[in-house]
């Protein structure tokens, strides 16, 4: 019987909180916002899908409620506006959860908090800061969106279906992420050999466009509907099965470097090992020399932010 809060029910909370919904996962499932009516109509609109979909006592809320949580996934914090890039949020969002994070962890000391907020990186690392929390126990969602549009996009390219694709983005959930290419697989086998296998040249000026597409993906996205929330939503979802569930799963979060790669005390995303306790640890990918120099520039850049803005 597990307990799962949500701050901030814009479109990323609102979506997730339906999608979650639909799982079963959680018993139930409190709804917060800065906006209390938006937080409570959306919890009202929740409650009549019930007939129809899983049972769950919803309903919304303040901080003071959040106690009992398993899980508290914050997705609140100011909008990305188009053209605007994530790390132009910084600051305002940075204000929003200096006053946030004590008020939840006061009213949730067991919970592991979920980061969705933008810019996620220096969200995750202000969370740790503002929370006093074991680093392990704030999981950033970090890089696993543009790694499932990688997924998605890599499978496209070759025609499989985008669940047998293994491949990670990692860095900053932003520009200066990087595409492992040098350890992208399916089924095992390097994406060399299946361009061989199915009679195609490697190209690796396709896989620079591909990857491009996966970096603009957001802007793209936000420029035609003014946000994302859908995948982002599914990924979140994903996150709460694996930690509730005890999973061991891995996927590419954000959390406090510890000496991979020659980084620490910055908050980006490598694969990372998820069950019941958080994040267990971090797996460290062989990549290429420029691969690694990549990671290593990201680090540096979101350091610089983080030492600036928190």
């Amino acid at each position: 019987m597990a307990k799962v809060s949500v701050l901030g029910t814009g479109m990323v909370g609102a979506s997730f909180a339906y999608k979650l919904l639909g799982t079963g996962l959680a018993s139930d499932m409190l709804l917060v916002d800065v906006n209390a009516r938006r937080a409570e109509g959306e919890a009202m609109d929740l409650q009549h899908a019930m007939p129809f979909d899983k049972p769950c006592n919803i309903r919304s809320g303040g901080y003071a409620d959040l106690t009992g949580s398993d899980i508290v996934v914050i997705s609140a914090g100011v909008a990305q506006k188009p053209g605007e890039s994530r790390l132009d949020l910084v600051k305002r969002n940075a204000a929003i959860f200096r006053d946030m994070i004590p008020q939840v962890v006061q009213a949730a000391p067991e919970a592991i908090l979920v980061i969705a907020t933008n810019p996620v990186d220096i969200m995750t690392e202000a969370t740790i800061r503002y929370s006093g929390l074991q680093p392990g126990r704030v999981v950033g969602s970090g890089t696993i969106l543009d790694t499932a549009r990688f997924r998605y996009l890599l499978g496209s390219y070759y025609e499989v279906d985008p669940r047998s694709v293994h491949a990670y983005i990692i860095g900053e959930h932003g520009d200066s992420e990087v595409a492992a290419f040098s350890t992208a697989t399916i089924a095992g086998i390097p994406l060399a050999e299946i361009s061989r296998q199915q009679d195609r040249p490697y190209s690796q000026s396709d896989m620079d466009s591909l990857f491009e597409q996966v970096r603009q993906a957001a802007y793209h996205i936000i420029e035609r509907k003014g946000a994302t929330f859908y995948a982002i939503a599914s990924g979140l979802v994903r996150i709460v099965e694996a930690i509730l569930r005890g999973q061991n799963t891995v996927f590419s979060l954000s959390n406090r470097m510890t000496g991979q790669y020659g980084v620490s005390d910055v908050c980006l995303s490598l694969p990372a090992v998820l069950n019941r306790e958080g994040i267990s640890h971090f797996l460290k990918l062989p990549l290429n020399q420029a691969e690694e120099a990549g990671f290593v520039k990201s680090a540096g850049l979101l350091k610089k932010l983080a030492e600036e803005s928190l």
